[in-house]
């Protein structure tokens, strides 16, 4: 197993050899999230809602502008 970037990290399997068999903790408290729901908090989101529409407006106003040539 690798020991790290520089080969100088101790082997995980002995600095967790205490805990690596233990059972995966389940809250008695929350109940389980569905994989639908944990996908849906961690999916994209729109950061930048509206920003298409505000481009579109611009080039609309812009391309109102008469040509004073």
């Amino acid at each position: 197993m690798a020991k790290g970037i520089t080969g100088k990290e101790k082997d995980p399997r002995i600095v967790y050899g205490d805990i690596i068999d233990l059972p995966h903790h389940q809250s008695t408290k929350h109940p389980h999230m569905s994989l639908y729901d944990r996908a849906a908090q961690f999916a994209p989101f729109a950061a930048l809602t509206g920003y298409e529409e505000m481009i579109s407006e611009e080039a609309r106003r812009t391309n109102e502008i008469p040509d004073y040539e």
